[in-house]
């Protein structure tokens, strides 16, 4: 064979410039592309087996041999796959806009539809000048009688060829670290790395085989000499680095609850078992595989960190990747793999396709379809994880228009009594006569040339009342259980936005916290001379708290035993909860927005407007308006200092009587 030395070819038309550290953002990826050009020779040879143009030598075990050697500073990576000829080093590795899968899959791509080809031989094989001054290729093809070739760079464009003395075919890259490079032949720091990029690839990984091999050996030969006559010792054989055959590749009826637990605790480190899981397997119209686990959280979602794994045959891509992963399910762990990814030439980033947004609205009704499949059939075990699984939920019809479509109906609201209910449960819409449907439909509305134009129904909005602290609102929650109202709880950080969203999408719901008003339900009957009562309390109260803005009104409530309360409107409130997210509040209350509300049917306030000009008159007052205030949110440090050296005044007075 003639031997042959030149500069290396790019072609910069069909890619970017490859000049070394140039073409990866981590140097530590060459591990990754040199290993899978391994699996792509091997899956290569495979498929020339399966068409009978090549037949495996007994015994033939597809491997890739990862060894270090700290004193040559030296990493190898040798694969048992398909080889190269002279002519085809000089193609897919001197002439780097070549792709070698590329071109083998168009010849190939009608003979079998097995396993696929991974990579792009000749642009990640270049991956090795990130770390190395000089790079060897070793390589024997499987064509019959062919020659093996050694080619030779040091990291500039020239390059040599000759003949090599390579017995077995394959390939085995060897790379001679930079000085500065040296820490990626620390075994542990190569095992480290495999481990992140590699888990899974195809084909099993082995590292420092033969070392391990010896080792396994040594050990079998102390152990055999120290057995009794009767006692059987095995020799253990070196294991795969990586999980070939993981279990998103099978099929879902295949695996059992406990391998999925046990998948989990592999790859997320997680002891905790996950409540559940969706095990994804599309074929059509794009190949998707993955499981998606629900962990068990029960925090709020701004400080949960999920973690989905991306995977493209097999071989890690990268972490959770927005564009592929909607932004809500990102609060999940799990992987995906999708082999038709349109990634760049470094696999570290997506091309812009329409494509991805396809994957991303499949993964996104997949686990819709799983959470409303649930609701409907197993409501039991959905109740139990929804505390969990609610944030992200949520969050996902908030920010997913067509996630909130597939499960508005199936959001649970848990009430006072502890019990979880959906919107429909809450709100069910009344059927409707023929006669009141026809009575709707001949309202018409006339434009200005007198012709009709149709208009939508609209039905009034369902009132749906919550609470945000069952402590501070316990005053109201008594009133609403008294009157045989209900309320939901609504304690998360994420339900004000989320009931903001539903509104706004849903027209017949309409969310009111429980102190936000006070309904006729709780009103005894309209107080005489209603007037000149709110008149005279309202100047005596103004007075005592020095607060000439202060807004009451005066009910007869049927709780007797409730003096005094406050309220805010709905609309008040919400503009402070928008305010506080854009950083224009403390996140208190601003008690200019609150009514107070005065029960003439407690004895107090009716003490008060009997006898106006009592002398403690003030502190009774000041008394009734913190109280009333603690029923709604805490008071500030300054107003409870108040209250409680006005509290030991009372008690004082009292003690003196």
């Amino acid at each position: 064979m003639a031997s042959k030395n030149g500069n290396l070819s790019i072609n910069s038309e069909n890619i970017f410039p490859i000049i070394k550290k140039w073409l990866y953002s981590d140097s530590d990826i060459f591990y990754r592309e040199l290993i899978s050009n391994g699996c792509d020779a091997i899956t290569k040879l495979k498929k020339l087996e399966a068409v009978g143009e090549y037949e495996f030598a007994d015994g033939y075990q597809p491997r890739i041999l990862v060894t270090t050697d700290a004193e040559k500073k030296t990493i190898t990576v040798e694969d048992n796959g398909i080889g190269m000829t002279f002519e085809e080093v000089d193609k897919f590795i001197n002439q780097i806009a070549f792709s070698g899968a590329a071109d083998f899959l168009d010849k190939y791509k009608d003979k079998t539809n097995d396993d696929q080809i991974i990579g792009h031989f000749g642009l990640g094989f270049y991956s090795a000048f990130m770390v190395a001054d000089e790079v060897e290729i070793d390589t024997l093809s499987y064509l019959p009688d062919a020659t093996p070739v050694h080619w030779n760079c040091d990291g500039g464009t020239e390059f040599a060829m000759k003949e090599g003395t390579r017995t077995e075919v394959g390939t085995k890259i060897t790379l001679h670290l930079a000085e500065d490079e040296t820490k990626f032949c620390n075994e542990w720091e190569a095992r480290r790395i495999i481990e992140k990029y590699c888990s899974f690839m195809p084909v099993e990984i082995y590292l420092n085989y033969e070392q391990e091999a010896e080792r396994l050996s040594k050990d079998y030969e102390e152990k055999k000499a120290k057995a009794k006559e009767d006692e059987e010792v095995t020799l253990e054989l070196p294991k795969p680095i990586n999980d070939p055959k993981p279990l998103w590749t099978k099929h879902p009826n295949d695996c059992t609850e406990e391998e999925y637990k046990e998948f989990y605790r592999h790859v997320f480190h997680d002891y905790r078992e996950p409540l559940f899981w969706i095990h994804l397997n599309m074929d059509y119209p794009f190949n998707l595989k993955g499981i998606l686990y629900f962990p068990k959280i029960n925090i709020e979602y701004e400080s949960v960190e999920g973690t989905i794994k991306l995977y493209n045959n097999q071989v890690f891509i990268a972490d959770n990747i927005k564009e592929v992963i909607p932004e809500y399910l990102l609060l999940l762990k799990g992987v995906i793999d999708c082999p038709d990814l349109p990634l760049n030439v470094s696999r570290s980033a997506l091309q812009n396709d329409g494509f991805v947004n396809k994957i991303s609205d499949y993964i996104s009704k997949k686990v819709a379809d799983k959470l409303s499949g649930m609701c409907k059939t197993d409501r039991e075990n959905y109740e139990k994880y929804w505390d969990d699984i609610h944030p992200f939920i949520k969050y996902g019809c908030i920010r997913d228009g067509k996630f909130f479509d597939r499960m508005s109906d199936f959001v649970l609201y848990k009430d006072l009594d502890g019990k979880y209910q959906t919107i429909k449960e809450l709100a069910p819409e009344e059927e409707k006569t023929e006669e009141e449907k026809a009575e709707n439909n001949d309202s018409t509305v006339v434009d200005e040339n007198g012709e009709e134009v149709e208009t939508e129904e609209k039905e009034p909005a369902n009132t749906i009342y919550y609470v945000t602290d069952e402590t501070t609102q316990s005053q109201y929650i008594k009133m609403f259980k008294d009157a045989g109202m209900n309320a939901v709880l609504m304690k998360a950080s994420i339900d004000i936005p989320f009931m903001q969203n539903m509104e706004m999408r849903r027209q017949d719901v309409k969310f009111q916290r429980i102190d936000a008003d006070l309904s006729d339900v709780f009103k005894d009957e309209t107080v005489e001379e209603a007037g000149d009562i709110t008149e005279k309390l309202t100047e005596l109260f103004k007075k005592a708290l020095d607060n000439e803005n202060l807004k009451v009104t005066v009910d007869k409530l049927k709780n007797d035993k409730v003096a005094a309360m406050v309220t805010m409107s709905e609309e008040s409130r919400r503009m402070q909860d928008m305010m506080m997210m854009y950083g224009m509040g403390d996140g208190g209350t601003n008690n200019q927005d609150l009514t107070l509300v005065l029960n003439t049917n407690h004895p107090l306030v009716q003490y008060l407007t009997e006898h106006p000009e009592k002398e403690n008159n003030d502190l009774i007052c000041k008394q009734l308006y913190d109280l009333a205030l603690l029923s709604h949110h805490p008071l500030s440090p300054e107003e409870m200092s108040a209250f409680v050296e006005r509290s030991n005044e009372v008690l004082q007075i009292l003690a003196e009587k």
